[in-house]
């Protein structure tokens, strides 16, 4: 009785364990996709105004 018991507890643990670590993956992944979304969003804003005023210096000078 007492290893049927031991047995149960001890597959329920590891059901436990694994389900605990696709949640930290899933985790890890949405920082990760946060930080490259914060470098796209910090470049875009960094060079956004020197890309504009490459395009309207640009178009000033067509005819």
């Amino acid at each position: 009785m007492f290893l049927h018991l031991y047995t149960a507890v001890v597959s329920r643990a590891c059901t436990l364990k694994a389900g605990s670590d696709r949640g930290a993956t899933a985790v890890e992944y949405g920082l990760l996709a946060a930080l490259i979304a914060a470098v796209i969003v910090a470049t875009v804003v960094t060079l956004g105004g020197k890309i504009n005023s490459a395009f309207s210096t640009v178009s000033s000078h067509l005819p």
